[in-house]
């Protein structure tokens, strides 16, 4: 099974190769998002339906995500953490500036939001306008695995100590996949 996802991954690269130079920093997300695509293909070209491929490839992708230590659960809190202060503003600046242009038509375009008002307090989020994930499925015929990608974004917002808020996804219909965040509070720890 891995020689197969591999064989697909090689294929999807090249369809996705533009992202690993690219000077949005949203394109780097499809290399995982191909991979992604070849463990779907290769599952359901041996004929698995889709609640087992959804059920198995968020089994895989929590445990690929998932902190293997402390140090690593602390730097995946630490953006959430750190959002508000001037460092944080400085990055989310120039972070806009690169993210909101299309340097490849396969690629991502999106706006960091970051009127308090617009995103829960938090003062940080985004719209993403195109969606190069759903383009990079759609180029395959496989849209109707797209969502699961969507559902990885609640786990790795998760990690980050976050809630993820959004109205819609591109994968889902609407015209943009917005992405707003709450903290989550700390477990009350008794005892």
């Amino acid at each position: 099974m891995i020689a197969e996802t591999d064989d697909h991954y090689n294929i999807i690269f090249k369809d996705i190769s533009f992202a690993v130079r690219s000077p949005n920093p949203i394109d780097r997300r499809l290399d995982f998002s191909a991979y992604f695509l070849a463990l779907i293909k290769t599952l359901s070209e041996r004929g698995i339906d889709f609640s087992q491929i959804r059920k198995s490839c968020l089994e895989i992708v929590t445990e690929y995500v998932r902190p293997k230590n402390k140090l690593q659960g602390y730097l995946k809190k630490l953006p959430a953490k750190l959002t508000n202060t001037w460092i944080a503003n400085k990055i989310i600046a120039r972070l806009n500036k690169r993210m909101s242009t299309n340097p490849h038509p396969d690629g991502f375009v999106a706006n960091i939001i970051t009127d308090k008002e617009q995103t829960f307090g938090l003062g940080y989020g985004f719209d993403i306008l195109e969606c190069g994930i759903c383009k990079l499925f759609a180029k395959h015929q496989m849209e109707e695995y797209v969502t699961l990608l969507c559902e990885v974004d609640e786990i790795t917002s998760g990690l980050a100590g976050l809630q993820l808020i959004r109205s819609g996804t591109i994968a889902r219909g609407a015209n943009c996949c917005d992405f707003r965040f709450k903290k989550e509070s700390p477990p009350v720890e008794i005892g």
